[in-house]
């Protein structure tokens, strides 16, 4: 039987074999949320980066630029990291560059896998369909909130696990521990979202609209998939 695992933050990524795994990213406030978005609504392309020079010089090629540190829009950038800046009919067709404090970074460390592909609670359901249709052992790599834990991406790691759990063994303490938090609270996810450390942090910023955006379940059929640096929709 294929094996599931998580992850609960980049620095702990070191202790796990990537090695013909397929790896879900995940970032729920917000970067894979906004990546998600921004395919299932016409984007061309999302390139994330680790640094903003290196988002600034995409730029400087036609990119759209979207970057945050701290939560907030870098003031240079063109938009932000709210998915209803990347949901904007404007920018349907084009490509976008992309770097955050948390999400893009474990991209950056996931390439050592077989597969990367972004989760999120929006396209759920199409995760786990496409988890089941593969063959490998999947890795669930929150992204957690500068190395620490955190709760939104452990949620959606265990929604996973839930959904899985007849067609994955449960590969560790890590995926057993993920599927009990789920159980545990998936009555009402938002509620449990917004009541995250770091929904309470970003809501500082005015954002309450996001994080509640970031909660539904399924709104889009896209599976980005990261293709030569870019992500792409799987077909």
């Amino acid at each position: 039987m294929k094996k599931i695992d998580v992850c609960y933050s980049p620095e702990l990524i070191n202790q796990f074999d990537l090695t013909d795994r397929c790896i879900v990213v995940i970032d729920i406030l917000r970067a894979t949320s906004c990546m998600v978005a921004g395919l299932g609504s016409g984007v061309e392309s999302i390139t994330p980066v680790a640094t903003v020079e290196e988002c600034e010089a995409l730029g400087t090629q036609g990119y759209v630029m979207a970057g945050e540190r701290g939560g907030q829009k870098l003031p240079q950038f063109d938009i932000g990291n709210s998915p209803f800046d990347y949901m904007k009919r404007e920018f349907r067709g084009k490509r976008i560059a992309a770097t955050t404090t948390n999400g893009t970074r474990c991209i950056e460390l996931s390439k050592g896998g077989s597969e990367i592909v972004i989760g999120a609670f929006l396209n759920l359901s199409a995760v786990v369909n496409h988890l089941k249709d593969q063959s490998r052992n999947v890795l669930l790599f929150c992204a957690g909130w500068k190395g620490r834990f955190n709760l939104e991406d452990s949620l959606f790691a265990g929604a996973v696990c839930y959904s899985l759990r007849n067609d994955f063994e449960l590969e560790s303490d890590a995926a057993i521990g993920a599927l009990a938090m789920y159980n545990s609270m998936k009555v009402d996810i938002t509620a449990a979202i917004s009541n995250s450390d770091h929904a309470k942090r970003l809501g500082r910023f005015g954002i309450q609209k996001d994080i509640q955006y970031c909660s539904r379940i399924d709104e889009f059929e896209t599976i980005p998939t990261l293709v030569s640096d870019r992500l792409v929709i799987n077909s």
